[in-house]
């Protein structure tokens, strides 16, 4: 019988030839609004999986549609009243009724080919941590009969894949090289997660209202959770007509719309502002207990010298600032002084190596400055063990100092 696994870092690939023994049960949550035709081509293609019946649990949830689907027997309809786009909520609705601990999700226009729901919940029934998306694919299937096999029917009907996506892909090296910002290549569409990683983000992010978004803010909390994130190319599902950036009444005054509600909730570089302040914290930074007001002024200075955008845990300006988005832990270990870069630098070697902790020395070896990834702590918690590295590293660039600071020579730049 498989046992779950913990892997370090993002190394899917040492589970590379393992198969779940026995198959687990799996939940297929499919996400409806007023698509009926579309619903009955996804619904056929789930009963075609080559999965047993036995094992898998179909929920369609439906965003309010004018008029309920209809579902066959073998499936579940839940319902949620019509107040808008309210996609999120439906997931969690949807996910809340499944009756397996393994989740595959589609929405009604995205048809599985056969062999889907056993590729994409590979990673996550052997290692629960795994968030898996598999690739989708496009096609036009006006006037296609609802029952013709996806698998043959899209390559006759096809339209063009995202190349933004498929480049990604190629050059992440199916994510096994996957970053903080790797969120961006995880499309809700296609995706398997296990209940124990959903649980462990708090689920969808209910106030998003609008197009767009949803699936990759909800993805960046599970990276954050610990997450180990796979594109899975083998498991294929085929949207019925083109990417959002080709349909009919796509604008860019939409794509600013999504990109300002992630810019808010997701802190980090690249993704949250360049200058504006965000509500989220995307590194907390935490001061020696014992200093006084003028090492706490100058500390913390250091650190917000470097990362204009972290907090600083008890500082007034910062209280009414949200820390449930926090990527990474600044520790000031003692009263030190810190040449320019040095925090930032730790904070991005961190992130690149994906290192557990970083802890900075003196060239005495006196230890001055940690970096720790909540990342690797909320898979440490889960699992024990060292499953992201430890560094440690004596720099010229940090010096611990004996006495008090002089906050004129400091400001001024002659200390």
């Amino acid at each position: 019988m498989t046992r779950p696994r913990a892997v370090p870092q993002n190394r899917w690939d040492l589970l590379d030839g393992l198969w779940p023994d026995p198959l687990p049960g799996v939940s297929v949550v499919v996400a409806h609004y007023d698509q009926p035709a579309q619903l009955a081509r996804t619904l056929a293609a789930v009963r075609a999986q080559d999965y047993p019946d036995d094992l898998l649990d179909v929920v369609v949830v439906d965003d309010g549609s004018p008029v309920a689907p209809e579902v066959p027997p073998w499936a579940r309809l839940v319902r949620q009243p019509d107040r808008g786009f309210r996609l999120a909520a439906a997931r969690n609705l949807g996910i809340s009724t499944a009756r397996h601990d393994l989740v595959v999700q589609l929405d009604a226009d995205t048809a599985p080919e056969p062999g889907y729901v056993r590729a994409l919940t590979r990673l996550p029934a052997l290692a629960p941590d795994c968030l898996t998306v598999g690739r989708r694919r496009h096609a036009r299937f006006d006037g296609v009969p609802a029952g013709t096999p996806v698998g043959a029917a899209g390559p006759d009907h096809e339209l063009p894949e995202p190349a933004w996506l498929r480049d990604a892909y190629g050059r992440t090296r199916n994510l096994l090289d996957a970053d903080d910002r790797s969120y961006r290549y995880v499309i809700g569409a296609v995706t398997a997660f296990s209940r124990r990683l959903y649980e462990a983000t708090g689920g969808y992010d209910e106030g998003f209202t609008a197009y767009g978004g949803e699936d990759w803010e909800w993805a960046y909390r599970a990276w954050l959770a610990g997450a180990v994130v796979a594109h899975v190319p083998g498991a294929v599902a085929w949207h019925d007509g083109p990417d959002a950036a080709g349909r009919a009444g796509s604008t860019l005054a939409a794509k600013n719309d999504e990109a300002l509600r992630l810019a808010e909730l997701v802190p980090l570089p690249g993704s949250g502002p360049r200058g504006h302040v965000p509500r989220y914290v995307d590194v907390l930074a935490h001061l020696p207990d014992e200093v006084d007001d003028a090492w706490a002024y100058v500390l913390g200075d250091q650190v917000l010298a470097d990362l204009p955008h972290a907090a600083v845990r008890g500082r007034p300006e910062d209280a009414d600032r949200v820390h449930d988005r926090v990527r990474m832990d600044v520790q000031v270990l003692r009263p030190v002084l810190l040449r320019p870069g040095t925090v930032r630098a730790a904070v991005d070697t961190v992130a690149r190596e994906q290192l557990g902790v970083l802890e900075l020395a003196d060239p005495s070896g006196t230890p001055c400055v940690r970096v720790s990834s909540r990342r690797a702590a909320a898979r440490g918690a889960r699992h024990g063990g060292d499953l992201f590295p430890t560094r440690a590293l004596r720099t010229p660039d940090c010096r611990a100092v004996d006495g008090p600071p002089d906050v004129e020579a400091y400001l001024g730049g002659w200390a």
